[in-house]
């Protein structure tokens, strides 16, 4: 009798990460995107003292239940009225430093969550 999946899950899934950029199912990344179980996204030109209403809208229209940020070296948090968009749609919002951002998407992921890590390198 078989005890595991049949036909296994293929996830987008963070393969290493290191000062200044993260590998995406091994493409190593160095500016800003948007990673999903399904897809990663470039998220261009993206810093945290950039960030606006309107990047928070486009997170909200994922599809996902959470949406992680990583905010880089340190974690920093953004203003509530820019992040309003991802409550107004009822999804959940944890900032951390990148690193930390990157090994809780993995977690999630493997539990099979609906799960986006938005990434942020300044």
């Amino acid at each position: 009798m078989k005890l595991h999946r049949s036909s296994p899950v293929a996830a987008q899934t963070i393969t290493a990460y290191g000062d200044g950029y993260v590998a995406v199912n091994g493409e190593r990344r160095a500016t800003s995107a948007v990673v999903t179980p399904e897809r990663t996204v470039a998220w261009e030109n993206r810093t945290f003292d950039a960030l606006t209403r309107e990047d928070f809208s486009f997170l909200a229209g994922l599809g996902v239940d959470i949406v992680l940020l990583g905010t880089g070296p340190r974690q920093r948090f953004p203003q509530p009225r820019l992040t309003a968009p991802l409550a107004e749609a009822g999804i959940g919002l944890e900032v951390m430093d990148l690193k930390a951002a990157c090994r809780t998407y993995n977690i999630l992921v493997a539990e099979e969550r609906k799960v986006g890590l938005a990434l942020l390198f300044a």
